[in-house]
């Protein structure tokens, strides 16, 4: 089981400091380099800069809550739903062909 965790690049949990221009406003957010990758994608997939899905991310979080208290925590948790939400639609259809195996199967 460690295995799985120990082996992983070293790359992925380096953490890496980015600043960022948000609504006119300057800051740095300091996160994993594969938190960095999946957002990034995520951007990608909305047709978005990095900075503009941030952006976009954080102001609708005021929206919804009012203020937003730890940004960077924010977005691992988002990541994580990301993950697995990828992955959970990724695996319905290998679970809908081994079921039509099994169906044709009988």
């Amino acid at each position: 089981m460690c295995q799985l965790f120990a082996h992983q690049p070293q790359r992925d949990y380096e953490s890496q400091t980015r600043s960022l221009r948000m609504d006119g406003h300057c800051t740095s957010i300091r996160l994993e380099m594969s938190f960095w990758d999946t957002l990034e994608e995520i951007a990608a997939k909305e047709g978005m800069t990095l900075a503009k899905f941030l952006t976009t991310l954080h102001n609708e979080v005021l929206d919804h809550h009012g203020a937003v208290n730890n940004f960077a925590s924010l977005l691992r948790c988002s990541c994580l739903i990301y993950r697995a939400k990828t992955s959970a639609a990724a695996a319905v259809p290998e679970f809908r062909r081994s079921a039509a195996i099994l169906d044709a199967a009988e």
